[in-house]
């Protein structure tokens, strides 16, 4: 069975940092396309930020370009989210994606997406 599991959601004061993780089990990580998503309630899902394990490219939307920073472990099958300057607005719940095969830029695998992680919480108190 083909898992992704998010982790590493909490509390943290505008400005802090959170470091997500995305653990996958039941696929190999070497040519999947591994997206970022989050939702703000009453707010449509936002696909921000994605890398490609086959190559480590890696694509950001402009709200959260140099402030976050997507990585992967291919060793460990994990995703890393690293988040820097966090500010209220980033509030929400976050979810990990994958989609198998090569996309370029990584963001073309939306629409492909095969599992999806249970979510983690993100809540920045200002």
């Amino acid at each position: 069975e083909v898992q992704l599991v998010e982790s590493g959601g909490g509390l943290v004061q505008a400005g802090g940092s959170l470091r997500l993780s995305c653990a996958a089990s039941g696929l190999t990580f070497d040519d999947y396309a591994i997206g970022w998503f989050r939702q703000a309630p009453g707010k449509e899902r936002e696909g921000f930020t994605c890398i490609s394990s086959s190559d480590g490219s890696t694509y950001y939307a402009d709200s959260v370009k140099g402030r976050f920073t997507v990585s992967s472990d291919n060793a460990k099958n994990t995703v890393y989210l690293q988040m820097n300057s966090l500010k209220p607005e980033d509030t929400a719940v976050y979810y990990c994606a994958a989609a198998s095969g090569s996309y370029y830029p990584c963001n073309r695998a939306y629409r492909y997406l095969e599992v999806w992680g249970q979510g983690t919480l993100v809540t920045v108190s200002s």
